[in-house]
């Protein structure tokens, strides 16, 4: 499998990548998942995008949103591998390259996520600790999550 990773701010994406982008998401949080919830929420704007291709198909993204904005702490939301590429460990290489990147543009800090509560494990492999309780976020049990800053 060769996989290829872009890192973007909003305004370097093409149309095609943004509409691709958006499509995978709405597949996955929106029709996957069965929930109707606001996911243009005017935060793609400021964030960094990171699109995930195998050859010329996109089959995975997150988005990296600067400190201060949804959260005191730099953040990484809408993870996604599209489903049939699940269980090829492409979150595990998305996730890495999240944190290379976040700490590479933006220098080492902590990192907060609000992670599905049955995706916690998967987020504990990469140093995220789970704070508080689990909470519904769009009909969905979430728990906040936090990797410390980590230094080299």
């Amino acid at each position: 499998m060769t996989l290829s990773f872009q890192f973007l701010a909003f305004d370097e994406l093409t149309t095609h990548q943004l509409y691709d982008y958006l499509r995978l998401r709405s597949e996955v949080f929106v029709v996957e998942q069965n929930c109707v919830y606001q996911d243009l929420d005017n935060l793609d704007q400021i964030a960094h995008h990171v699109l995930v291709y195998e050859f010329n198909t996109l089959i995975g993204c997150a988005r990296i949103i600067p400190a201060g904005q949804a959260y005191k702490e730099i953040s990484i939301g809408r993870v996604i591998v599209a489903k049939e590429q699940r269980k090829k460990d492409i979150g595990i290489e998305l996730m890495k390259f999240c944190i290379e990147q976040m700490n590479k543009n933006f220098g080492p800090q902590s990192i907060v996520l609000s992670a599905q509560a049955h995706l916690q494990e998967f987020y504990k492999k990469h140093n995220f600790v789970a704070v508080g309780e689990i909470y519904l976020e769009d009909g969905i049990p979430h728990i906040h999550m936090i990797r410390q800053k980590q230094f080299k």
